[in-house]
């Protein structure tokens, strides 16, 4: 079983970042494939990107050079790291602990979840 706890949400200006963090508990964590997910209000939650246990990582279309995935597995935490934020990018930011070999955007393959971070933007 992994727990994970997110962290690094706040309340940003548009065209500024934010880095979030993703800890996770157990001694696996290096074989997991991991996400983010988010959940902007009245809307259902997306994929944002996904980084492999090789730290291959793949986002969705519309956030392609602005976010970036990375994981750091001797510390057994991922992060998103977002750049030139807007305010469609509010929401509430989830991370992901997927099981399954290879990349996969479904949620369903995802077997473990954050609590969820929440990501204000203003303009």
């Amino acid at each position: 079983h992994v727990q994970l706890v997110e962290s690094g949400g706040g309340s940003v200006q548009a065209g500024g970042s934010l880095r979030l963090s993703c800890a996770a508990s157990g001694r696996t964590f290096s074989t997991y494939t991991m996400a983010w997910f988010r959940q902007a209000p009245g809307k259902e939650r997306e994929f944002v990107g996904t980084i492999s246990r090789n730290k291959n990582a793949y986002y969705a279309d519309s956030l392609k050079g602005r976010f970036t995935i990375s994981r750091d597995n001797s510390k057994n935490t991922v992060y998103l790291q977002m750049n030139s934020l807007k305010p469609e990018d509010t929401a509430v930011y989830y991370c992901a602990a997927s099981r399954r070999v290879g990349i996969t955007y479904a949620q369903a393959a995802y077997d473990y979840w954050g609590q969820g971070t929440q990501v204000t933007v203003s303009s």
